[in-house]
């Protein structure tokens, strides 16, 4: 039976992630410690991309030796670790290296040579990484789709993108070096012509993840803070994201969710981050669930989002807040109570056709029939109408009925 895996997305409470320009390991070691002390038992960590590689053929030993501090510091602390690689987007922040910008613009998901030099700053960090006890894998980069603004791409070339650096990053680490992994925000899932695809997320890599944040598609604002669609959503996302997998037993890894204000009332967050791990763990095949983030973003900081500002389960003095408590409590219960879960024996029919994608995101049909069965005391799972009738796949994930929505 797999272990729940129950971790927190590490966000410096000094300087946030410019940090990494005077990296400080007393700092680090001191945030870590907090963070272990809820009980945890991993982080997600991130680099950032210009600072490991300033030039495209040149990555900066000094920097790669700075994230493989950080890695065994997280290990002293009883911390497992995945490593997120190419880190160009964090927290409404765009991070490119000047190699990829201006004069010398390059599309970083279809030029020959910036693919490229991805691979090899994966290469190099995975095998910087690889042999460490405390290594749970290296991901692509943190929601890579997010770049796509600025860096045109169709699905075809996300794919040839994508398996090129999952390929590196295997190859950096070794054939039993960790997880390797890609990430993206929820438009992969919802967004009807986004060119980074459900398939893509639930086929490529080792695991999937999701990232099923309450303000996309207005998800909170719709149906408000307190609502079943809000407190199910991390469940509704894997039970998604299990659909389009080939594999029935494909884990899913719910890797991002927070309690972002506005959208989440500081009142409410306690419950909020209660309910949507509860939730979430009653889902067959979840690899584990990694709350976002550590601390808040210090108000010295300009420019962030409002909500950046509030999403820690630390205030930026290092304080543990009220929800810091009621995850740590919500982890404890579930790592002493947790059983088998039952797979879910009925299924919602998904018809999802290219360029649809969005009934099934918030305010869509399919999501607000899925949600409707689950506020009736159902489990649904959810199956692809073209698989509606494979008697061998359904038994393989335990559905014994299909219904259509209505």
């Amino acid at each position: 039976m797999h272990t729940l895996r129950f971790g927190v997305n590490y966000t410096p409470r000094h300087g946030w992630f410019h940090s990494w320009h005077d990296f400080d390991p007393g700092r680090a070691r001191e945030d870590l410690d907090r963070i272990a002390d809820l009980g945890v038992d991993h982080v997600r960590v991130f680099h950032l991309w210009p600072l490991l590689q300033p030039n495209r053929t040149l990555v900066r030993a000094t920097a790669v030796d700075q994230l493989t501090r950080l890695v065994d510091l997280a290990g002293e602390a009883g911390l497992d670790v995945v490593v997120d690689g190419v880190q160009g987007h964090l927290s409404s922040f765009d991070f490119y290296p000047e190699w990829t910008r201006s004069w010398h613009h390059r599309n970083v998901f279809t030029d020959p040579d910036a693919i490229e030099a991805q691979a090899a700053l994966l290469r190099t960090l995975g095998r910087a990484l690889t042999g460490r006890p405390n290594l749970i894998g290296l991901q692509l980069g943190n929601e890579l789709n997010n770049l796509v603004e600025h860096n045109p791409v169709t699905v075809d070339e996300v794919d040839h993108y994508l398996d090129t650096l999952l390929a590196a990053a295997r190859d950096g680490l070794g054939a039993d070096g960790g997880l390797v992994t890609h990430s993206a925000y929820d438009a992969a899932w919802y967004g009807d012509d986004h060119p980074f695809s459900p398939e893509a997320s639930a086929r490529k890599g080792d695991v999937t993840t999701v990232h099923p944040w309450v303000f996309s598609g207005d998800c909170a604002r719709r149906y408000g803070p307190r609502s079943p669609q809000v407190r199910h959503l991390a469940e509704y996302g894997t039970e998604l994201a299990k659909a389009y997998a080939d594999d029935p037993a494909r884990p899913v890894w719910v890797q991002e969710t927070g309690a972002p204000e506005p959208h989440i009332p500081a009142a409410d967050a306690p419950d909020f981050a209660r309910a949507t791990v509860q939730n979430a763990a009653e889902c067959p095949g979840l690899w584990g669930v990694t709350w976002w983030c550590s601390h808040d973003v210090d108000r010295s900081l300009a420019d962030f989002p409002e909500l950046e500002y509030t999403l820690g389960l630390f205030d930026a003095r290092g304080r543990p807040k009220p929800i810091a408590q009621a995850l740590a409590e919500t982890v404890a219960d579930l790592r002493q109570g947790h059983r088998p879960t039952p797979p879910r024996d009925i299924a919602l029919l998904l018809d999802c056709t290219p360029g649809t994608r969005s009934v099934s995101g918030p305010g869509g049909p399919y999501f607000e029939a899925w949600m409707r069965m689950r506020a009736q005391g159902a489990r649904p799972a959810v199956v692809l109408a073209e698989r509606a009738a494979d008697a061998g796949y359904l038994a393989a994930r335990g559905i014994e009925e299909v219904v259509r929505p209505s």
